[in-house]
């Protein structure tokens, strides 16, 4: 019995996965464990948090690893962007669209549950009570102008 390979496409470029992943897994990390749960920070163990001191320079390190982190995103962003164009398996189109929709669908869902719904915080509290609500559909404006853009590039490249 013979296996045949096929090289007609090549396969997916693993070190891409592998530099966005790092990125995504060091936000995860970050955002989660430094900020929400407050488990640790960057520097906690060398510097505890017992004084503002300390705390301001725990702080300072979570924002170079955040600074790490979103690089590491954009370069594998990058990375994969550049696979359409080597090898035509993508579409910037799609990538690009998919991006925009997932942005979009997360602004609506987050602006309609914890801005309108459950009222946990509005997108921007420094305002006048009465320009909350204008903030909160700008957002939300946004978030359907970014799933409209995303569904139209990802038509557009499918109709090519």
């Amino acid at each position: 019995m013979k296996i045949e390979v096929h090289t007609d496409h090549p396969s997916f470029p693993i070190y891409a996965g592998v530099v966005l992943g790092t990125g995504l897994g060091a936000l995860f990390d970050g955002i989660v464990m430094h900020q929400l749960l407050q488990w640790h920070q960057m520097v906690s163990t060398w510097y505890p948090i017992n004084s503002v001191e300390n705390l301001r320079l725990n702080t300072f390190w979570d924002g170079i690893f955040h600074a790490f982190a979103y690089v590491m995103v954009v370069i594998g962003i990058y990375l994969l962007l550049r696979i359409p164009h080597k090898y035509d398996q993508w579409s910037v189109f799609c990538m690009c669209g998919s991006l925009l929709l997932g942005w979009g669908l997360f602004n609506i869902i987050e602006g309609t549950i914890n801005h309108e719904i459950l009222g946990v915080h509005r997108v921007r509290e420094s305002v006048p009570a009465d320009e909350q609500f204008l903030w909160d559909m700008g957002f939300l404006g946004w978030g359907a102008a970014m799933i409209a853009i995303g569904v139209l590039l990802i038509a557009t490249r499918r109709t090519r």
